[in-house]
């Protein structure tokens, strides 16, 4: 296919620009895909306003957004496994295959990984994108593009439930109820976690947490979150905390409000990636902590827990805009957030 696309560009910060560019062509092992609907991640809104995201340092111009559906349009001669309109939830990164990581099936942690809107490398808030083939998942006629879209972020609870050991008749606690507080917490009730609490200061964001499903929240802004779970807890602890909201506080308070032998789950990032932690206390309680990047292997389980009714994404999405509108969309996410819990960008 030839032709030019609309392409939103970050221009510098805060500033958006929609330009054209050429529709890209497709190598023999990649697809190229119409796309329909792409999330905007809290990643994006870091860069939105700051430019950087830990180590990642934006160079400017430069496109934001990874989270993407969209139909297929075209096949390069070597793809078997999908053909013209079939729509497919994008796996962002692609690795190299080679390394030690991707060989043990780690590909998450693959030092050559090209990822969308990780810098350098530019993302997808655009109409078209090539992408290789197995990185795209065919999704069932039951899922919607906005619903695949929110595979992504999913993968990411997914992964942080699995990295925490997620199991029937524990209790466990998530700290944050934005997109990836939300998506974790969903992902552990799929997979059989009786009770999830949910700890934010946003009252919208708690509100919605109920809505999908949370056994209960907690307004820190309210009351004391740690005195909170001990007391539903009778004074011993969840046994499992996801840390998604990136605070120093937060992360302090996983380990306070976990029980003996508990395990801690980091997946947000704090402005600085440095935090102070009550060292002593995790020893004591003999504490596992572990970490989240991103996520491997996950797609095909995301994408049924959403099939069969096990995750409700749709319900995730406050807030829709046009990429024509990338502009304000952008700067509503980020200067709204008491209102805009997930937002969504529709391209075709």
């Amino acid at each position: 296919m030839t032709g030019k696309m609309k392409v939103a560009l970050m221009t510098s910060l805060g500033e958006m620009e929609i330009i054209e560019r050429d529709i890209p062509s497709v190598e023999e092992n990649e697809v190229l895909v119409q796309l329909e609907y792409v999330g905007i991640c809290g990643s994006d809104l870091h860069y939105f306003e700051t430019g950087r995201l830990g180590d990642f340092i934006v160079k400017y111009p430069f496109v934001l957004g990874h989270e993407a559906c969209g139909i297929v349009v075209e096949t390069g001669k070597s793809v078997k496994n999908l053909a013209v309109g079939d729509r497919v939830a994008l796996e962002p990164g692609k690795t190299c295959g080679q390394c030690s990581y991707c060989k043990e099936g780690k590909y998450n942690l693959c030092s050559e990984v090209v990822f969308f809107a990780a810098p350098p490398d530019d993302g997808v808030f655009q109409e078209y994108v090539a992408h290789e083939a197995k990185l795209c998942y065919k999704l069932p006629e039951n899922v919607s593009a906005k619903e695949g879209a929110l595979i992504e972020p999913l993968a990411v609870g997914f992964h942080a439930a699995m990295q925490g050991g997620a199991k029937l008749g524990q209790t466990a606690v998530v700290t944050g109820a934005g997109c990836i507080g939300l998506v974790s917490m969903m992902a552990l009730k799929a997979m059989g976690v009786s009770n999830v609490y949910i700890v934010d200061v946003l009252k919208n964001r708690l509100d919605k947490a109920l809505e999908l499903g949370a056994t209960g929240v907690i307004n820190a802004r309210e009351e004391d979150s740690v005195a909170a779970i001990m007391k539903l807890t009778d004074s011993v602890g969840c046994d499992l905390a996801i840390e998604t909201a990136g605070t120093n506080v937060t992360t302090q308070q996983v380990i306070r409000m976990a029980k003996k032998g508990a395990t801690i789950v980091l997946v947000g990032y704090t402005p600085t990636g440095i935090v102070d932690l009550p060292v002593g206390m995790a020893l004591d309680k003999e504490l596992t902590i572990k970490t989240v990047f991103r996520y491997r292997n996950m797609y095909p389980m995301a994408i049924h827990a959403v099939a069969d009714g096990k995750v409700n994404l749709t319900g995730l999405v406050s807030h829709e805009f046009l990429l024509d509108d990338i502009q304000n969309a952008m700067s509503l996410s980020s200067s709204n957030k008491t209102e805009i819990v997930k937002a969504v960008i529709r391209i075709k």
